[in-house]
Protein backbone atom coordinates (compact mmCIF):
# COMPACT_ATOMS: atom_id res chain seq x y z
CA UNK A 1 0.00 0.00 0.00
CA UNK A 2 2.58 2.72 0.70
CA UNK A 3 5.00 1.70 -2.13
CA UNK A 4 1.24 1.82 -4.05
CA UNK A 5 0.97 5.75 -2.73
CA UNK A 6 4.31 6.52 -3.51
CA UNK A 7 4.34 5.81 -6.77
CA UNK A 8 0.83 7.29 -7.57
CA UNK A 9 2.55 10.39 -6.06
CA UNK A 10 5.43 10.45 -7.75
CA UNK A 11 3.33 10.15 -11.16
CA UNK A 12 1.01 12.99 -10.03
CA UNK A 13 4.20 14.98 -9.91
CA UNK A 14 5.66 14.26 -13.18
CA UNK A 15 2.43 15.25 -15.15
CA UNK A 16 2.39 18.65 -12.72
CA UNK A 17 5.57 19.47 -13.72
CA UNK A 18 4.69 18.63 -17.48
CA UNK A 19 1.79 21.04 -17.07
CA UNK A 20 3.96 23.28 -15.82
CA UNK A 21 6.92 23.43 -18.33
CA UNK A 22 4.14 23.99 -21.35
CA UNK A 23 3.60 27.50 -19.27
CA UNK A 24 7.22 28.37 -19.11
CA UNK A 25 8.76 30.87 -21.79
CA UNK A 26 11.71 29.69 -23.34
CA UNK A 27 14.43 30.84 -21.54
CA UNK A 28 17.17 33.51 -23.47
CA UNK A 29 20.34 31.79 -24.90
CA UNK A 30 19.83 28.21 -24.35
CA UNK A 31 20.89 27.30 -28.10
CA UNK A 32 24.45 28.26 -27.08
CA UNK A 33 24.52 24.63 -25.12
CA UNK A 34 22.85 22.45 -27.13
CA UNK A 35 25.91 21.03 -28.12
CA UNK A 36 26.87 20.06 -25.04
CA UNK A 37 23.67 18.73 -23.54
CA UNK A 38 23.33 15.84 -26.08
CA UNK A 39 26.60 13.80 -24.65
CA UNK A 40 24.57 10.59 -24.41
CA UNK A 41 23.64 10.92 -28.08
CA UNK A 42 26.99 11.54 -29.26
CA UNK A 43 29.14 9.40 -27.34
CA UNK A 44 27.46 6.36 -28.67
CA UNK A 45 25.29 5.10 -31.11
CA UNK A 46 23.30 2.70 -28.42
CA UNK A 47 20.31 5.10 -28.21
CA UNK A 48 20.03 6.00 -31.86
CA UNK A 49 16.77 4.91 -33.86
CA UNK A 50 17.25 2.44 -36.94
CA UNK A 51 16.11 5.10 -39.16
CA UNK A 52 18.67 7.82 -37.71
CA UNK A 53 21.09 4.99 -38.50
CA UNK A 54 19.96 4.78 -41.85
CA UNK A 55 20.20 8.75 -42.05
CA UNK A 56 23.73 8.56 -40.28
CA UNK A 57 25.00 6.21 -42.58
CA UNK A 58 24.03 7.66 -45.60
CA UNK A 59 25.36 11.21 -44.39
CA UNK A 60 28.72 9.05 -43.28
CA UNK A 61 28.74 7.15 -46.82
CA UNK A 62 29.30 11.01 -48.36
CA UNK A 63 32.62 11.54 -46.22
CA UNK A 64 33.97 8.49 -46.93
CA UNK A 65 33.52 9.09 -51.09
CA UNK A 66 34.54 12.57 -51.00
CA UNK A 67 37.81 11.69 -48.33
CA UNK A 68 38.72 8.42 -50.19
CA UNK A 69 39.25 10.32 -53.58
CA UNK A 70 41.24 12.44 -52.09
CA UNK A 71 43.57 9.92 -50.47
CA UNK A 72 43.75 8.09 -53.77
CA UNK A 73 44.19 11.44 -55.91
CA UNK A 74 47.41 12.70 -53.24
CA UNK A 75 48.76 8.83 -53.14
CA UNK A 76 50.16 8.23 -56.31
CA UNK A 77 51.48 11.71 -56.55
CA UNK A 78 53.50 11.48 -53.37
CA UNK A 79 55.57 8.88 -55.25
CA UNK A 80 56.91 11.39 -57.28
CA UNK A 81 57.51 13.00 -54.39
CA UNK A 82 59.48 10.03 -52.90
CA UNK A 83 61.21 10.20 -56.24
CA UNK A 84 62.59 13.72 -55.92
CA UNK A 85 62.85 13.59 -51.81
CA UNK A 86 64.22 9.87 -51.04
CA UNK A 87 67.32 8.41 -51.44
CA UNK A 88 67.37 5.44 -54.56
CA UNK A 89 67.73 2.90 -51.97
CA UNK A 90 64.26 3.64 -50.14
CA UNK A 91 62.59 3.78 -53.22
CA UNK A 92 61.50 0.25 -53.51
CA UNK A 93 60.09 0.04 -49.78
CA UNK A 94 57.79 3.15 -49.86
CA UNK A 95 56.76 2.09 -53.83
CA UNK A 96 55.18 -1.39 -52.56
CA UNK A 97 53.60 0.30 -49.79
CA UNK A 98 52.19 2.85 -52.04
CA UNK A 99 50.47 0.41 -54.49
CA UNK A 100 49.25 -1.73 -51.69
CA UNK A 101 47.32 1.84 -50.39
CA UNK A 102 45.88 2.65 -53.37
CA UNK A 103 44.60 -0.64 -53.88
CA UNK A 104 43.18 -0.70 -50.40
CA UNK A 105 41.70 3.02 -51.35
CA UNK A 106 40.50 1.76 -54.83
CA UNK A 107 38.42 -1.25 -53.14
CA UNK A 108 37.58 0.64 -50.34
CA UNK A 109 35.56 3.39 -52.34
CA UNK A 110 34.12 0.52 -54.92
CA UNK A 111 32.57 -0.93 -52.19
CA UNK A 112 30.95 2.32 -50.13
CA UNK A 113 29.45 2.86 -53.59
CA UNK A 114 27.07 0.06 -53.90
CA UNK A 115 26.96 0.07 -49.81
CA UNK A 116 23.55 2.87 -50.31
CA UNK A 117 21.95 1.19 -47.18
CA UNK A 118 24.57 -0.88 -46.35
CA UNK A 119 24.98 0.33 -42.50
CA UNK A 120 28.12 -2.00 -41.49
CA UNK A 121 29.58 -1.88 -44.55
CA UNK A 122 29.71 2.35 -45.08
CA UNK A 123 31.31 1.88 -40.70
CA UNK A 124 33.84 -0.60 -41.95
CA UNK A 125 34.65 1.52 -45.01
CA UNK A 126 34.71 4.83 -42.84
CA UNK A 127 36.98 2.84 -40.28
CA UNK A 128 39.54 1.23 -43.29
CA UNK A 129 39.85 4.90 -44.59
CA UNK A 130 41.72 5.73 -41.30
CA UNK A 131 43.37 2.33 -41.20
CA UNK A 132 44.63 1.87 -44.61
CA UNK A 133 47.65 5.01 -44.36
CA UNK A 134 47.86 4.15 -41.10
CA UNK A 135 49.07 0.28 -41.95
CA UNK A 136 51.00 1.95 -44.88
CA UNK A 137 53.03 4.47 -42.40
CA UNK A 138 53.58 1.02 -40.39
CA UNK A 139 54.94 -0.99 -42.82
CA UNK A 140 57.25 1.36 -43.97
CA UNK A 141 58.87 1.91 -40.39
CA UNK A 142 58.93 -1.94 -40.15
CA UNK A 143 60.21 -2.51 -44.01
CA UNK A 144 63.11 -0.02 -43.09
CA UNK A 145 66.65 -0.66 -42.53
CA UNK A 146 68.16 0.71 -39.17
CA UNK A 147 68.86 4.21 -39.06
CA UNK A 148 67.37 5.28 -42.73
CA UNK A 149 64.21 6.86 -40.63
CA UNK A 150 65.97 10.01 -40.55
CA UNK A 151 65.89 10.06 -44.41
CA UNK A 152 61.72 9.36 -45.02
CA UNK A 153 61.26 12.72 -45.32
CA UNK A 154 57.14 13.86 -44.66
CA UNK A 155 55.92 10.98 -43.57
CA UNK A 156 55.89 11.45 -39.80
CA UNK A 157 53.19 14.34 -40.97
CA UNK A 158 50.90 10.82 -41.17
CA UNK A 159 49.46 10.43 -37.83
CA UNK A 160 48.31 13.70 -37.33
CA UNK A 161 46.44 14.31 -41.03
CA UNK A 162 44.78 11.12 -40.14
CA UNK A 163 43.53 12.77 -36.35
CA UNK A 164 42.62 15.74 -38.83
CA UNK A 165 40.62 13.32 -41.16
CA UNK A 166 38.50 12.83 -37.92
CA UNK A 167 36.95 16.11 -37.48
CA UNK A 168 35.35 14.67 -41.34
CA UNK A 169 33.27 12.02 -40.02
CA UNK A 170 30.07 12.25 -37.82
CA UNK A 171 31.69 9.55 -35.95
CA UNK A 172 30.63 9.11 -31.85
CA UNK A 173 33.04 9.67 -29.79
CA UNK A 174 33.47 6.40 -28.64
CA UNK A 175 34.63 5.25 -32.12
CA UNK A 176 36.81 8.56 -32.08
CA UNK A 177 38.61 8.11 -29.20
CA UNK A 178 39.31 4.25 -30.29
CA UNK A 179 40.76 5.71 -33.35
CA UNK A 180 42.59 8.47 -31.79
CA UNK A 181 44.10 6.23 -29.27
CA UNK A 182 45.39 4.05 -31.97
CA UNK A 183 46.45 6.76 -33.86
CA UNK A 184 48.83 7.92 -30.18
CA UNK A 185 50.13 4.37 -30.53
CA UNK A 186 51.15 4.70 -33.88
CA UNK A 187 52.93 7.85 -32.78
CA UNK A 188 54.46 6.14 -29.87
CA UNK A 189 55.92 3.49 -32.17
CA UNK A 190 57.35 5.76 -34.77
CA UNK A 191 59.45 7.42 -31.87
CA UNK A 192 60.44 4.38 -30.97
CA UNK A 193 61.68 3.36 -34.19
CA UNK A 194 63.40 6.72 -34.69
CA UNK A 195 64.62 6.86 -31.41
CA UNK A 196 62.50 10.23 -30.09
CA UNK A 197 60.32 8.57 -27.71
CA UNK A 198 60.58 10.55 -24.37
CA UNK A 199 62.78 13.33 -25.60
CA UNK A 200 61.97 17.16 -26.01
CA UNK A 201 60.79 16.68 -28.84
CA UNK A 202 59.24 13.42 -28.85
CA UNK A 203 56.87 14.79 -26.07
CA UNK A 204 56.06 17.96 -27.85
CA UNK A 205 54.92 15.83 -31.03
CA UNK A 206 52.68 13.92 -28.60
CA UNK A 207 51.09 16.37 -26.84
CA UNK A 208 50.63 18.32 -30.17
CA UNK A 209 49.06 14.96 -31.18
CA UNK A 210 46.80 14.50 -28.56
CA UNK A 211 45.63 17.79 -28.90
CA UNK A 212 44.53 17.79 -32.31
CA UNK A 213 42.54 14.91 -31.07
CA UNK A 214 41.04 16.48 -28.76
CA UNK A 215 39.72 19.30 -31.24
CA UNK A 216 38.73 16.36 -33.75
CA UNK A 217 36.77 14.66 -30.89
CA UNK A 218 34.69 18.17 -30.40
CA UNK A 219 33.91 18.46 -34.06
CA UNK A 220 32.90 15.33 -34.02
CA UNK A 221 30.26 16.04 -31.24
CA UNK A 222 28.99 19.12 -32.77
CA UNK A 223 28.52 17.27 -35.89
CA UNK A 224 26.63 14.45 -34.80
CA UNK A 225 25.03 16.55 -32.58
CA UNK A 226 23.78 19.18 -35.04
CA UNK A 227 22.95 15.87 -37.42
CA UNK A 228 21.13 14.39 -34.90
CA UNK A 229 19.24 17.95 -34.31
CA UNK A 230 18.52 18.13 -37.76
CA UNK A 231 17.16 14.58 -38.34
CA UNK A 232 14.91 15.08 -35.77
CA UNK A 233 13.31 18.35 -36.48
CA UNK A 234 12.41 16.89 -40.01
CA UNK A 235 11.10 14.12 -39.00
CA UNK A 236 9.69 14.56 -35.71
CA UNK A 237 6.84 16.09 -34.62
CA UNK A 238 7.90 19.27 -31.96
CA UNK A 239 5.21 18.86 -29.30
CA UNK A 240 4.73 14.71 -29.02
CA UNK A 241 8.07 13.68 -30.58
CA UNK A 242 7.00 10.91 -32.34
CA UNK A 243 7.22 10.57 -35.74
CA UNK A 244 5.66 13.44 -37.96
CA UNK A 245 3.62 12.46 -41.01
CA UNK A 246 6.33 13.01 -43.96
CA UNK A 247 8.34 10.70 -41.31
CA UNK A 248 5.49 8.00 -41.55
CA UNK A 249 4.98 8.04 -44.90
CA UNK A 250 9.18 7.28 -45.75
CA UNK A 251 8.89 4.55 -42.89
CA UNK A 252 5.68 2.50 -44.80
CA UNK A 253 7.40 2.67 -47.78
CA UNK A 254 10.59 0.96 -46.06
CA UNK A 255 8.79 -1.79 -44.52
CA UNK A 256 6.72 -2.77 -47.39
CA UNK A 257 10.16 -3.28 -49.52
CA UNK A 258 11.41 -5.07 -46.29
CA UNK A 259 8.27 -7.19 -46.66
CA UNK A 260 8.99 -7.79 -50.59
CA UNK A 261 12.87 -8.71 -49.55
CA UNK A 262 11.68 -11.16 -47.37
CA UNK A 263 9.40 -12.72 -49.05
CA UNK A 264 10.09 -16.29 -49.88
CA UNK A 265 13.07 -16.44 -47.52
CA UNK A 266 10.89 -19.13 -45.53
CA UNK A 267 7.83 -21.20 -45.47
CA UNK A 268 5.64 -18.51 -43.46
CA UNK A 269 6.43 -16.03 -46.57
CA UNK A 270 6.52 -12.09 -45.77
CA UNK A 271 6.52 -10.52 -42.16
CA UNK A 272 3.05 -9.28 -41.71
CA UNK A 273 2.08 -5.45 -40.77
CA UNK A 274 -0.97 -4.01 -39.39
CA UNK A 275 -1.84 -0.47 -39.21
CA UNK A 276 -3.67 1.27 -36.63
CA UNK A 277 -5.29 5.03 -36.88
CA UNK A 278 -6.31 6.39 -33.76
CA UNK A 279 -8.15 9.18 -32.59
CA UNK A 280 -9.15 11.27 -29.47
CA UNK A 281 -12.76 11.19 -28.92
CA UNK A 282 -14.20 15.29 -28.39
CA UNK A 283 -10.84 16.51 -28.36
CA UNK A 284 -12.07 19.76 -29.37
CA UNK A 285 -14.29 19.67 -26.54
CA UNK A 286 -11.21 19.13 -24.27
CA UNK A 287 -9.45 22.22 -26.13
CA UNK A 288 -12.89 24.82 -25.53
CA UNK A 289 -13.19 23.40 -21.97
CA UNK A 290 -9.29 23.45 -20.50
CA UNK A 291 -7.51 25.92 -22.84
CA UNK A 292 -5.26 24.65 -25.58
CA UNK A 293 -2.02 24.39 -23.45
CA UNK A 294 -4.13 21.55 -21.29
CA UNK A 295 -4.89 20.22 -24.79
CA UNK A 296 -1.35 20.14 -25.68
CA UNK A 297 -0.55 18.11 -22.20
CA UNK A 298 -3.32 15.64 -22.69
CA UNK A 299 -1.31 15.13 -26.62
CA UNK A 300 2.21 14.52 -25.02
CA UNK A 301 0.59 12.12 -22.30
CA UNK A 302 -1.52 10.07 -24.99
CA UNK A 303 1.49 9.90 -26.72
CA UNK A 304 3.71 8.80 -23.74
CA UNK A 305 0.64 6.26 -23.43
CA UNK A 306 1.60 4.70 -26.73
CA UNK A 307 4.93 4.46 -26.69
CA UNK A 308 4.30 2.51 -23.45
CA UNK A 309 1.80 -0.02 -25.20
CA UNK A 310 4.17 -0.73 -28.35
CA UNK A 311 6.81 -2.35 -28.89
CA UNK A 312 10.40 -0.64 -29.90
CA UNK A 313 10.40 -1.61 -33.47
CA UNK A 314 7.09 -0.73 -34.09
CA UNK A 315 6.56 2.70 -35.63
CA UNK A 316 4.34 5.63 -33.66
CA UNK A 317 3.42 8.55 -35.15
CA UNK A 318 1.53 12.33 -35.01
CA UNK A 319 -0.48 12.02 -38.16
CA UNK A 320 -2.10 15.10 -37.52
CA UNK A 321 -4.07 16.93 -35.01
CA UNK A 322 -5.13 14.76 -32.54
CA UNK A 323 -5.07 11.95 -34.85
CA UNK A 324 -2.29 9.31 -34.81
CA UNK A 325 -1.03 6.30 -36.79
CA UNK A 326 0.81 2.52 -35.13
CA UNK A 327 2.74 0.44 -37.44
CA UNK A 328 3.14 -2.92 -35.73
CA UNK A 329 5.55 -4.65 -37.78
CA UNK A 330 5.31 -8.47 -37.18
CA UNK A 331 1.46 -8.67 -35.98
CA UNK A 332 -1.32 -9.68 -38.14
CA UNK A 333 -4.98 -8.22 -38.11
CA UNK A 334 -6.42 -10.02 -35.21
CA UNK A 335 -2.85 -9.48 -33.32
CA UNK A 336 -3.78 -6.13 -34.01
CA UNK A 337 -6.68 -5.72 -32.62
CA UNK A 338 -5.87 -7.53 -29.42
CA UNK A 339 -3.32 -4.83 -28.79
CA UNK A 340 -5.57 -1.71 -30.27
CA UNK A 341 -8.42 -2.52 -27.55
CA UNK A 342 -5.50 -2.85 -25.02
CA UNK A 343 -4.46 0.83 -25.98
CA UNK A 344 -8.02 1.57 -25.67
CA UNK A 345 -8.59 0.04 -22.31
CA UNK A 346 -4.71 2.27 -21.04
CA UNK A 347 -6.61 5.36 -22.28
CA UNK A 348 -9.31 4.91 -20.81
CA UNK A 349 -8.06 4.13 -17.59
CA UNK A 350 -5.08 6.40 -17.36
CA UNK A 351 -5.43 10.02 -15.34
CA UNK A 352 -5.17 13.05 -17.55
CA UNK A 353 -5.32 16.13 -15.14
CA UNK A 354 -6.05 20.03 -15.96
CA UNK A 355 -4.11 22.69 -14.08
CA UNK A 356 -6.57 22.55 -11.24
CA UNK A 357 -5.60 18.47 -11.17
CA UNK A 358 -8.88 17.63 -11.83
CA UNK A 359 -9.38 14.52 -14.11
CA UNK A 360 -10.14 14.86 -17.18
CA UNK A 361 -12.19 11.91 -19.01
CA UNK A 362 -10.27 10.99 -22.43
CA UNK A 363 -11.20 8.02 -25.05
CA UNK A 364 -10.72 7.34 -27.94
CA UNK A 365 -11.59 5.27 -31.73
CA UNK A 366 -9.63 3.30 -33.47
CA UNK A 367 -9.61 1.76 -36.82
CA UNK A 368 -7.39 -1.35 -37.55
CA UNK A 369 -6.33 -2.73 -41.26
CA UNK A 370 -3.43 -4.70 -42.40
CA UNK A 371 -0.59 -3.44 -44.64
CA UNK A 372 -0.31 -5.78 -48.04
CA UNK A 373 3.39 -4.85 -49.51
CA UNK A 374 2.16 -4.72 -52.89
CA UNK A 375 -0.81 -1.64 -52.21
CA UNK A 376 0.34 1.87 -52.11
CA UNK A 377 0.44 2.78 -48.36
CA UNK A 378 -2.44 5.51 -48.65
CA UNK A 379 -4.72 2.95 -49.57
CA UNK A 380 -3.91 1.32 -46.47
CA UNK A 381 -4.22 4.90 -44.49
CA UNK A 382 -7.27 5.21 -46.30
CA UNK A 383 -9.09 1.99 -44.73
CA UNK A 384 -7.79 2.23 -41.34
CA UNK A 385 -9.43 6.03 -41.32
CA UNK A 386 -12.95 4.67 -43.08
CA UNK A 387 -12.38 1.79 -40.32
CA UNK A 388 -11.90 4.74 -37.56
CA UNK A 389 -14.99 6.76 -38.74
CA UNK A 390 -17.11 3.88 -38.24
CA UNK A 391 -16.13 3.91 -34.70
CA UNK A 392 -16.83 7.46 -34.18
CA UNK A 393 -20.34 6.83 -35.94
CA UNK A 394 -20.97 3.76 -33.68
CA UNK A 395 -20.27 5.67 -30.58
CA UNK A 396 -16.38 6.21 -30.06
CA UNK A 397 -14.46 4.91 -27.76
CA UNK A 398 -14.04 1.18 -29.71
CA UNK A 399 -11.91 -0.38 -31.98
CA UNK A 400 -13.06 -1.08 -35.38
CA UNK A 401 -11.63 -3.88 -38.15
CA UNK A 402 -11.41 -2.58 -41.67
CA UNK A 403 -13.10 -4.86 -44.37
CA UNK A 404 -10.82 -7.32 -45.49
CA UNK A 405 -9.32 -6.64 -49.29
CA UNK A 406 -11.10 -9.06 -52.13
CA UNK A 407 -9.04 -12.20 -52.90
CA UNK A 408 -7.58 -11.67 -56.11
Amino acid sequence: MVFSKLKEARDSERRRRRLDLLAEPPEAGHELFVGFSSLRDTFSSRHHSRDFAFAHARYLRSRVLALGIIFAVLSPLWIVVDSLMLPTALLKYTLIGRVVLMLGLVVVLLLALFSQERIRRIRFCAGMLLALPAAFYTLVLVMLPPGELHNLVGYGFIPFLLVAALSVFPFTLLESLIAGIALLALQVFSQMVDGSWMTGRGVEAFWLLSSLLAVSMAANHFQLSLLLRLYRQATHDPLTGLFNRGALEVHLAKIQAWQRDTEGLDSAGSVPCSLLMLDLDNFKQINDTFGHSVGDSVLCQFADVLIRQTRKHDCTARYGGEEFVVLLLGSGQARAMEIAERIRFAVEAFEFLDRDRRRIPVTISIGVTQLMQDEPAQDALKRADEALYLAKHAGRNRVVEAEPLPLV
